[in-house]
């Protein structure tokens, strides 16, 4: 396993940043699926207790 405090601290930044990088396009991808196969249903589930 890799010490990630004995690497400089741009390093850490950049480790850091491409984490959260990497999280957003996956959540982007997992909700964007999930709307495709879900939206429409739960879009006439709401509309239809009008």
């Amino acid at each position: 396993m890799i010490e990630l405090s004995t690497l400089p601290a741009t390093v850490q930044a950049l480790l850091f940043v491409g984490v959260i990088l990497f999280e957003a396009v996956f959540l982007y991808v997992g909700y964007g699926a999930i709307e495709k196969v879900a939206g429409s249903r739960i879009k006439r589930a709401i509309t239809r207790g009008e």
